[in-house]
């Protein structure tokens, strides 16, 4: 496995207008595995992000293995950052299709 990124996010929690990040999942990606699953907030999260730290999202393949996703990114709607793995502008946290915890 080559490092897709300094870390990995494998699950979402929302709130409850499902508008915003509450906590993730994050996985470090030590290059050849990942790291323990911690949780982290959104506002960590973000923080990381604006201090050059890559994420990526990752799901289970059927055989087990982690697979990548898409890259996590920062857009700022209305003044407000959001995290997303499109380039939407709408207002609103969206991490795919990550499983919610």
């Amino acid at each position: 496995m080559t490092k897709w990124a300094d870390y990995c996010i494998s699950a979402v929690r929302y709130n409850a207008e499902h508008t915003h990040i509450v906590k993730v999942k994050v996985h470090a990606d030590m290059g050849d595995t990942l790291g323990n699953e911690t949780e982290g907030t959104r506002t960590e999260v973000v923080s990381a992000i604006e201090n050059k730290k890559t994420f990526v999202t990752i799901t289970r393949s059927t055989d087990g293995k982690w697979k990548k996703g898409e890259d996590v990114r920062i857009i700022t709607v209305g003044g407000v950052k959001y995290l997303r793995t499109d380039a939407n502008s709408k207002a609103s946290d969206n991490l795919g299709n990550l499983p919610e915890f």
